[in-house]
């Protein structure tokens, strides 16, 4: 249930599973995780329990909490000192039997405006699969500021993403 931290602020809602709009940067990168059968529940699991993000070096103010539609928290990166809190909202989720994930968007406070989803996918050989798929631009000052290093750091955070993902699926 949402908290009560302001509306979306971008129009474009549920992007992230479909078409990526324009006027925004678009990442979209995909990960082979393995072909055991455990792999893509190990996946979902870590995923849906914030431990990819953890992993990444990213932390949640709410970490108990299950993605779910409406739902408010806030991603807090920090670098030597410097600590960046983003205002989220979960957006959408899937929960299919080869296929999981969900999508947050930026709330009012969030340094970047667009979405982020992340998704599971197992093909019908049983392979599994992580994909991020996001759309994003500045939208505070220090953000339009950082320009090309933003953009860097966004890159190496959806890197860690895949890498903690590839760990996370194959731990025993």
């Amino acid at each position: 249930m949402a908290v009560g931290w302001g509306e979306l602020t971008y129009p474009e809602v549920g992007a992230s599973a479909g078409v990526l709009p324009s006027g925004y940067r678009h990442v979209h990168r995909i990960a082979f995780l393995g072909a055991d059968v455990q792999v893509f529940d190990r996946a979902v699991q870590a995923l849906l329990r914030w431990r990819m993000h953890r992993r990444a070096g990213i932390s949640i103010d709410r970490p108990e909490l299950r993605p779910e539609p409406g739902v408010d928290f806030r991603l807090r990166v920090g670098w030597r000192g410097l600590l960046v809190q983003a205002p989220c909202r979960i957006v959408f989720t899937i929960d299919e039997k080869d296929r999981a994930g969900f999508a947050y968007g930026t709330l009012s406070g969030h340094p970047e405006c667009g979405e982020e989803a992340f998704l599971v996918r197992r093909d019908g050989a049983g392979r599994s699969f992580f994909e991020v798929r996001a759309f994003s631009r500045p939208d505070s000052l220090t953000a339009r500021i950082a320009g090309p290093l933003g953009r860097f750091a966004q890159d190496v955070i959806t890197s860690r993403y895949l890498g903690a993902m590839r760990s996370l699926s194959r731990a025993a």
